[in-house]
């Protein structure tokens, strides 16, 4: 065993083993053995199988459902892997999160509202995590809710890469900001794809129902790219897409880091203008549902890179220059 194989250990909770899985084979070190159960009154049971004390522990999980967990069950298990891996003497314990749960909630929109991205911060903090790894946060400034580092990344690139590979008409092609919060995100986008940028503007009645009231910017017969971080239901997505091609738009993609596909939200999408939504493995989409307009990217080498750099105090933002 080398000296990086001894003092670094990466473990993955139950949500998204498929990416811990690729992230340790980029590392060229096995995943590490824990052992994961619930009692019969559904508390969660974490125990690791091999010593990490003294050690550098990476924890990998999507606060998000998948493989029979809700986003509750998700977060509680980190929580408490964190809180072993800390009592079992680990010399520091970083949460690679390619999900951040409760991001939505990053403020009080309305009074008597809950900042949740804020309470998940504090419960991370309070169970010995010391670092943190995740990529497209909702908000940039979620960051802020950390008293400790937080290593933010993006997909950004490998979905720019991604679209430069398909050939597409640079001269054609739009990339679309879902909402006026996103436009920002947008325009990195389309600098990286050196191309035209329209911004919507949309109301939501409730949650997870979407109105697009303005377009600003020309898409007529043009090749438009929706940019978002996450889908959930998909109903400001197709929504969206519909708007897009009403006015004139001549094929519609979507993009987003994280595929939630809640509820109807296959359905809508099947059924939908959209040529074809690109998302990452930050969320597990079933095999079964990658397929027809559903494709899905790794996030794994980029994670890996990372951790890496971490491990070694080198740079992360060197990643994305």
């Amino acid at each position: 065993m080398t000296d990086f194989e001894r003092s670094i250990a990466v473990f993955t909770g139950s949500v998204n083993p498929g990416l811990a899985d690729e992230i340790a084979a980029d590392l060229g070190i096995e995943l590490g053995n824990v052992k994961l159960e619930k009692f019969a009154n559904g508390e969660i049971y974490a125990r690791y199988q091999e010593s990490v004390r003294g050690r550098e522990v990476f924890l990998v999980q999507s606060v998000c459902p998948g493989n029979g967990y809700d986003v509750n069950d998700a977060l509680m298990e980190l929580l408490i892997m964190a809180d072993a891996a800390k009592r079992a003497s680990a010399h520091n314990v970083s949460a690679v999160i390619s999900h951040y749960g409760y991001a939505r909630q990053d403020r009080k929109a309305a009074s008597r509202e809950p900042i949740t991205a804020k309470l998940v911060a504090d419960l991370l903090t309070a169970a010995g995590v010391g670092n943190v790894i995740t990529i497209d946060l909702h908000q940039d400034a979620i960051q802020g809710f950390f008293d400790l580092p937080v290593n933010h990344m993006t997909a950004m690139p490998i979905f720019a890469d991604y679209y430069k590979s398909m050939g597409l008409d640079p001269e054609k092609l739009c990339v679309v900001s879902p909402d006026v919060g996103r436009a920002k995100a947008a325009k990195k986008f389309s600098t990286m794809l050196d191309c035209d940028i329209a911004i919507m503007h949309k109301d939501r009645p409730k949650h997870n129902q979407a109105e697009i009231t303005a377009l600003i910017g020309d898409v007529t017969d043009k090749i438009c790219i929706l940019n978002d971080d996450m889908i959930d239901t998909a109903g400001s997505l197709v929504a969206a897409a519909a708007t897009l091609k009403a006015r004139g738009a001549e094929q519609v993609f979507a993009c987003a880091t994280h595929g939630l596909f809640s509820g109807p939200a296959y359905e809508r999408i099947e059924n939908s203008p959209i040529d074809e939504v690109v998302v990452t493995n930050a969320v597990p989409v079933p095999l079964d549902k990658q397929t027809g307009k559903i494709k899905v990217l790794s996030v794994g080498p980029l994670f890996a890179k990372t951790i890496q750099n971490v491990f070694v105090n080198g740079s992360v933002s060197s990643l994305f220059e």
